[in-house]
């Protein structure tokens, strides 16, 4: 039965539609590519510690596909540009990886201690991946430098793509290099450089090597940092080959943006939460991310997450017009029986509304029912608070001797007979 609030929403409701319809009439329209969630293993976990990675990841061996990453394809990409000691000989980073359609690249990572989320995702970049949420993670901490290698061979299985062996070169030249200068400058300051120089870069079409140096220096100057001639060298050299490939520009900025937790724009915002209501599909929203198990490594374990800085900038619109937008639809689409206090004066049943309008013949008008307010009309609000994940920024450690015995969940004595893993 159509009742009277239903038809009063809908009468709302409709222009909007309309408009939306006459919008996406004149768009593409974007199919999801045939893909499935992959999860990589180091080749050096115990098989307890394998099953406790597909817990922290919140799946199982019989529903994702599987792949182990050895050391000696962490080597393939990382020789010769990393140090024998950040390569190491042992394998025991994770990563779980799902392509998605829109959204940028979301990145978590718990128990690395050299590389952040934000490091990995702005390298995923420049391997050419444009959208996917992934979890990197050991059960020991270590360095992770090697878990863009599994990263990158995950996304590729997972989502059917080959990507372009020169530019996943050039994401691990990029890790390596971010890592160095995050070690003599900071982690948060380095990726921050890196990111500005590179989306210049892109974005201006630099390939000259004196435009890039310039680049570099601005981008310096504007965190107040003095580069040795040694990191100068290392970075232009590096954006020099990151330049040689085509990047999605608009890919680039949703993710560099999603780092700085820049707004988006509010049409954007609009349309992309519209969107996530009529399909259940915001990929925004961190995916698998969501559902790892933090308390499986304990309280001390370092976790960060690039949905951190979105989260921030969402907590800031918090009860702003924005906010009532989006609740408006979630409100008239997820079946919210409560009503606005301005709707309680507006809405009247059928009975009501012939009453109102009713006249006799001397001319009289019946309104003897206007001034009794309908007391069974409720009026309630739903208010949430969101999570404040902590950014535990590591520092670089790669040398194993310093790992605990069997830390975090339950390795056993084999895991440190080798001093040097990544």
């Amino acid at each position: 039965m159509i009742t009277p609030r239903i038809m009063k929403k809908f009468k709302k409701i409709l222009p909007v539609m309309m408009a939306a319809v006459l919008s996406v009439s004149g768009l593409p329209m974007i199919a999801r590519a045939d893909s499935s969630k992959v999860v990589t293993l180091g080749a050096n976990l115990s098989e307890d510690q394998k099953n406790s990675m597909y817990e922290y990841f919140g799946t199982s061996a019989d529903q994702v596909e599987t792949i182990e990453v050895t050391n000696a394809d962490e080597r393939k990409y990382m020789e010769g540009i990393a140090s024998e000691a950040q390569i190491g000989t042992r394998t025991y980073s994770c990563s779980y990886v799902e392509p998605t359609e829109s959204g940028g690249i979301q990145v978590k990572v718990a128990n690395l201690t050299y590389v952040t989320s934000a490091m990995i995702s702005s390298t995923l970049l420049t391997s050419g991946v444009e959208n996917c949420n992934v979890v990197a993670a050991s059960p020991i901490e270590v360095s992770g430098t090697g878990a863009l290698t599994g990263i990158m061979m995950a996304y590729e299985a997972a989502s059917g793509e080959t990507l372009d062996e020169g530019q996943k070169e050039a994401a691990t030249q990029e890790l390596v290099t971010t890592g160095e200068l995050a070690d003599a400058i900071g982690q948060e300051q380095a990726t921050g450089l890196m990111n500005d120089v590179k989306e210049e870069v892109i974005e201006e079409n630099l390939q000259d090597e004196g435009e890039i140096q310039d680049a570099v220096q601005d981008a310096a100057s504007n965190y107040n940092i003095t580069l040795t001639e040694d990191q100068m060298a290392k970075i232009v050299s590096l954006m020099q080959t990151i330049s040689q490939y085509d990047y999605d520009v608009k890919a680039l900025k949703n993710t560099l943006d999603n780092l700085s937790g820049k707004d988006k724009g509010f049409f954007s915002n609009l349309w992309s939460s519209i969107k996530g209501i009529f399909t259940g599909d915001d990929t925004s929203d961190g995916g698998i991310i969501n559902q790892t198990k933090d308390d499986l490594f304990g309280d001390s374990a370092i976790i960060d997450s690039t949905l951190d800085a979105v989260h921030d900038a969402a907590e800031k619109d918090e009860g702003g017009f924005w906010s009532k937008i989006v609740n408006f639809f979630k409100d008239l689409f997820g079946g919210d029986d409560a009503d606005d206090e301005t709707d309680k004066d507006e809405i009247v049943d059928d009975a009501d509304a012939a009453d109102d309008t009713d006249t006799d013949n001397m001319g009289d008008t019946d309104t003897s029912d206007d001034s009794t307010p309908d007391s069974s009309l409720d009026d309630s609000s739903d208010s949430a608070t969101s999570d404040g994940s902590q950014d535990n920024d590591g520092s670089a450690d790669t040398d194993e001797s310093q790992l605990p015995d069997n830390a975090g969940t339950g390795a056993d004595d084999s895991t440190s007979e080798d001093s040097s893993a990544e």
